[in-house]
This record gives structure tokens, C-alpha cells and sequence, in this order.
């Protein structure tokens, strides 16, 4: 099976790793099929085991994945004890979920040939190099996984077979022609309408309120009225980049001197292999070269692995990292120098030392610009701990000010004006800083200035010692504070009730075809709009809900616009709208997707339901 992924997988060439390439299909999805079972599993799906250990690996895969999309906040997310058992937990379930998938699928028989395989597997974009499907990129990230080719294969075509299933499912649901365009029709509908508008302000503004109402209102409705918690913090900041310091000769030439193997190259190995099925085509091979053969024909000829017998043998320059096993141990030392034949797990090879270039170290002309910016923010970075120990230990002493901090920083304290939580001054807007302010522990007693805060550092090269000068608690408004807020508040919701009721007199007389309160309110109907189904806005959704009016017969109705004034609708007329097909097209896509993920979530219930499931204790990860 699969005879040229076969052939390709059995190479030496594969042993040379080229790169940590994370692939998470392959790392979430394939490599799950090829961990087995044991006794200490992660769940049992009907009679199939999940492995402690592919459970483990798929949760190694969504933090790499998390940190990768979340940056820093991942951190703190880790951190929390709970998140990091609903990630398990919610790993746990997909593998759960993608078991019963995969015995569905073998259920139902369905199946995924050689060749949809290989085309997917050609397709792969970590695969290919330039747009191009890489063989020898191929076979490195197999051989890094720990598989051989038949099982990437077997993995991949599992995965296929369960998004076959998937595609199925989702390919169930469909509208039929005369259903798509009624909705659409539905959809694309224009309304008529025109509209009056009774002004909630402009009554507002002639309405009385007693003193009585306004303290009513005051009284029930105190939350309106707080005073939000302010701070005001002296802080003294430290910042490595202000205390960078030049590097002399001396300095640069120490650290040069100290860390050379930062600046070495190793020694380099060029080889060259043939490989073979048999350890006597492999001795044969060995003759022939011993007798003068020439190396990269016979290895044209004889090798069996496609990839290097290309370049007659030649498997370029490889460092001590990156040398199989098998060639580390053929004993070569010298240029030009033959081993014996090789046993590997590929088969038999016979190798020869093509090639050494000796490790070398670049001289200091060649990377002193930058070995002078590393001295430099070294330098900064150890004056910045020693200045960050010292204004930690006098802010400590002296507990009462940041006057001694201050003398050790040499620089004095910033002082800020009032803030609350949602209005923190800029240079403060640091997490760790926000937390130290504002959990409580540097407040005083009755808003006294509390203590000062330890060495707060941020962004690892800045520094804070802050500390609470005053404290406002939140607190209710007096009702002198606010009232004429509150007289405001309450006209107009004397405002809205008046305009609601006339509007509910008015349209009982519309639909009984008089005018008289409309006439007498000083209202008139505006011009005639057309509005659209896909508008959002109160007054259209009002207008969408009217019912259908007859020839020559408006149909009213009551609404609030989005200013909260009370408006009074006439609807005209309904016209039957058109949708462009690539639109039509969206619209049923959209509708028939939602549709398809309800009934496969359906499917996955009823799975989940008929199905015996055991889980380990592998949720905690302290466990």
C-alpha cells in the first residue's frame, strides 16, 4: 500500500532533523490515531481507549496553540487553576467526540481511497516548499513524529473518513427552489410608511414636578446617583532604557573573551550514503568502492533511497545536532575516508566522509557593533536591579512617604490627579500597577494614605513604587448634588407617559377614521419613506411588525423612534422586493449551514447518548 510513500519514508535522509515545524493537524488530529491505549486512559469511548498519553500531547498542542493566538495574557491564564482544567476538560471532550466520529464513519463503511490520500497529503500546505509539494519536507516531519509513512497515511485517511461523515451531515440540509424565493421575497420586502412625530423633549420642557416627586424618585433610585471610588497616587518609575551606560574596549574584549561559544561555529561534516535492502547488496557496494568505483555512480545506480541517490549520495553539510546516529557511530574522522556496511533502521548503508569544515570562531572586528549594545544594556540592566534593590529597601523603611525612596532614586515622586478605575492615567495603565492601587492594600484608614507599595515591575525593564496620597470610597450624591438631574429625569418621564397616552388616543381615532385629537395635537403625517426589512433601527422594526394594509387603507401603529420620542406610523403600502443572486445565494448558504450544524450537533448527542463513556482522573493537572 501507498508504494511510493513506502519507498520515500525508508531514507536515511529522514533521520536529519531540519526544524521543530509545528503542524496541528498533525499534532491535534493524526498523531492521536497512532498513540495507543493503556491501562492508565484518558477515557474510554464504547471498546476504544484514548491514551493518558495522546490526551496529554492533544493538551500540549492547545497550550502551544493558546500562546500562539494569546501572546502574555496566555500567562495569566495559565496561572488560573480553573481555566486550565476547562481546557482539559474541553480537550478530553473533542477526543471524545472524535472517537465517536471515527467508529461512526466504520460504522456507516465509508472510506477514503490511496490516491484522495496522497492528493491530500500533496496538498498539505506544511508540506510544501514554495507552493510546491517538498518530498524532503515531507518525509522530515513524518520521520520527526515518530511515524513511518504507511501510518501517516492510515492516520490521514481516518481523519478524511470522519470529515467525510462531517461533509455528509452537513450536505443533508438544502432549500428547495420555490422556498428560496419566497424567503428571499420576504427578505427584500419594501414598506411605505410615513410618520409623526409627538416631541418627548418639547414636552418635557412644560411639565411641573413637586419636591415630593423629586425625592421619591431620589430615594428609589440612589444607584443612579453614586460618586465612583477616586484615587490620588504619588508614584516614583524606574526605566532601564534611561540609565544606558557606553562600553569600553576593555568591557567588550571581557565579554567576548567569556562567551565564545556564542560566536563559534561548529565543526561541520559533509557525507555522502548509499543505501540497500540487503547486507549484501550493501557489501557489494563496499567492494566496488574499494576497488575504485566511483562513489556518486554507483550511488545513482545502487541506492535505494530516491532522495539522495539524486545527488549522488550527497547529503550536504550536516552539524554534530543534526547527524543520525548511524553515522555518528561509523567511526569516520577523516576527508575522503569509507565505512563498513551500516546496519539502520532503513536497511544497509554505506557512508563516506565527503567533506570537514573545522569549527571557527568569528573574530571580534566582525560582531562588535553588537557585542557593544549587548554590554550596553547588560550594564543598564544590572545599575537598574541594584537602583530597583535600593529604592525597594528605603520605600520599605521609610513606610510613612516616598521621601527616602525618592532620595534613593534621585528623582522625585510624580504626583497624579484624582482618577477612578475606569480613567487610569496613562503612564500608570499597567496591570500590575492597576491592581496594586486599586485592591485595597495601599488605603489607609477613612482615605488616609496607606502604605507604600513594594517594587512593582512591568514590561521586565520598568519599575513603579506607588502609593495611595487620598482615597474618595464610592459613595451616593447628595440629593442638592444631583437635583436638578433629577428633576430633569423625572419630566421627562412625565414627558413619556403623556406623549404615550395621546398617542394611544390618537390612533384609536386613526383606525376608527377620525382625526380630531391628531388635528387638535398640531401633528401631521411626514412624507412618504421607503424603508428595507434589513434596517435595524426601532422605528423599522415597528414598521415590519404593522399588518398588511388594504388598497387605498393605511394601517397605524405606535412606536418610539431611536431618541425616545413617540411616533405615530401610517403604513401605505407593501411592495414586493428583488435579491440579487449573489445574495439570494449568501442568504441560503447562511441558513443552510446554521441548519447543518444543528443536525450535526444533533448527531453528536445521540452519539454521546447511546454511547459508553469512561473517563480517567486526568482532568487536574496535578494528578
Amino acid at each position: 500500500m501507498m508504494d511510493n510513500l513506502r519507498t520515500a519514508a525508508n531514507s536515511v535522509v529522514l533521520k536529519i532533523i531540519f526544524g521543530i515545524i509545528i503542524v496541528s493537524f498533525i499534532l491535534t488530529g493524526v498523531s492521536g490515531y497512532l498513540i495507543g491505549g493503556n491501562s492508565n486512559y484518558a477515557a474510554k469511548v464504547n471498546d476504544q481507549e484514548i491514551g493518558r498519553g495522546q490526551f496529554e500531547n492533544a493538551v500540549a498542542s492547545e497550550r502551544n496553540r493558546m500562546q500562539q493566538q494569546l501572546g502574555d495574557q496566555f500567562s495569566e491564564l495559565a496561572a488560573n487553576e480553573n481555566y486550565i482544567k476547562t481546557m482539559r476538560q474541553q480537550v478530553l471532550n473533542r477526543l471524545i467526540d472524535e472517537a465517536l466520529l471515527d467508529q461512526y464513519a466504520r460504522k456507516l463503511n465509508l472510506g477514503i481511497s490511496d490516491e484522495q490520500v496522497k492528493k491530500a497529503i500533496f496538498a498539505t500546505p506544511a508540506f510544501q516548499n514554495n507552493g510546491k509539494f517538498d518530498n524532503t519536507r515531507y518525509n522530515a516531519l513524518v520521520n520527526q513524529m515518530g511515524m513511518t509513512a504507511d501510518q501517516y497515511a492510515q492516520a490521514l485517511r481516518n481523519q478524511l473518513t470522519t470529515q467525510q461523515l462531517i461533509n455528509a451531515v452537513a450536505g443533508t440540509d438544502f432549500m428547495l427552489k420555490g422556498e428560496t424565493d419566497e424567503l428571499a421575497a420576504m427578505v427584500a420586502q419594501q414598506r411605505v410608511v410615513r410618520a409623526a412625530t409627538i416631541d418627548v423633549n418639547a414636552l418635557a420642557a412644560k411639565q411641573t414636578v413637586s419636591d415630593q416627586e423629586i425625592t421619591s424618585y431620589y430615594e428609589q433610585n440612589k444607584s443612579q446617583f453614586m460618586s465612583p471610588e477616586q484615587f490620588r497616587v504619588s508614584y516614583i518609575k524606574l526605566d532601564a532604557a534611561s540609565m544606558q551606560q557606553d562600553a569600553s574596549d576593555a568591557e567588550i574584549q571581557a565579554y567576548y573573551d567569556q562567551h565564545q561559544d556564542q560566536f563559534t561555529q561548529p565543526q561541520r561534516n559533509r557525507y555522502s550514503v548509499i543505501q540497500t535492502k540487503t547486507e549484501a547488496e550493501a557489501k557489494a557496494v563496499l567492494d566496488a568502492l574499494n576497488k575504485g568505483g566511483d562513489f556518486a555512480a554507483l550511488a545513482k545506480e545502487k541506492s535505494s533511497d530516491i532522495i539522495s541517490a539524486r545527488n549522488g549520495g550527497d547529503m550536504g553539510w550536516l552539524e554534530e545536532s543534526t547527524t543520525p546516529e548511524e553515522l555518528k557511530n561509523a567511526g569516520l574522522k577523516e576527508k575522503g575516508q569509507l565505512s563498513g556496511v551500516i546496519t539502520s533502521s532503513v536497511g544497509f548503508l554505506v557512508a563516506r566522509l565527503t567533506d570537514v569544515e573545522p569549527a571557527k570562531v568569528k573574530p571580534l572586528a566582525e560582531v562588535r557593533d553588537g557585542l557593544a549594545a549587548k554590554v550596553k544594556q547588560e550594564k543598564a540592566l544590572d545599575a537598574y536591579y541594584a537602583l530597583q534593590q535600593k529604592v525597594s529597601e528605603a520605600a520599605s523603611n521609610d513606610n510613612v512617604s516616598l521621601v527616602g525612596a525618592e532620595q534613593a532614586a534621585g528623582v522625585k515622586a510624580v504626583e497624579t490627579g484624582w482618577f477612578g478605575r475606569d480613567n487610569l492615567p496613562e503612564e500608570l495603565n499597567f496591570k500590575p500597577v492597576s491592581d496594586a492601587i486599586f485592591n485595597g492594600g495601599l488605603i489607609g484608614e477613612n482615605g488616609t494614605p496607606g502604605s507604600n507599595s513594594d517594587i512593582i515591575t512591568v514590561d521586565g525593564d520598568r519599575a513603579f513604587v506607588v502609593r495611595v496620597s487620598e482615597h474618595k470610597p464610592e459613595a451616593v450624591k447628595p440629593l442638592d448634588a444631583v437635583k436638578a438631574q433629577v428633576t430633569d429625569i423625572v419630566k421627562h418621564n412625565k414627558a413619556q407617559q403623556q406623549a404615550k397616552l395621546d398617542a394611544d388616543k390618537m390612533l384609536a381615532e386613526l383606525k376608527a377614521g377620525k382625526d380630531d385629537a391628531f388635528k387638535a395635537a398640531g401633528l401631521s403625517f411626514g412624507e412618504a419613506k421607503t424603508l428595507t426589512r434589513t434596517a435595524q433601527d426601532p422605528l423599522t422594526q415597528a414598521t415590519f411588525a404593522l399588518a398588511l394594509p388594504a388598497k387605498d387603507k393605511p394601517v397605524y401603529g405606535v412606536a418610539n423612534d431611536a431618541q425616545g420620542n413617540v411616533v405615530l406610523l401610517a403604513l401605505d403600502e407593501v411592495k414586493a422586493g428583488t435579491m440579487p443572486d449573489d445574495q439570494k445565494k449568501a442568504m441560503v448558504q447562511g441558513i443552510t449551514q446554521n441548519n447543518a450544524q444543528i443536525t450535526f450537533e444533533a448527531l453528536m448527542n445521540n452519539l454521546r447518548k447511546e454511547a459508553k463513556i469512561k473517563t480517567g482522573d486526568i482532568i487536574d493537572p496535578q494528578q
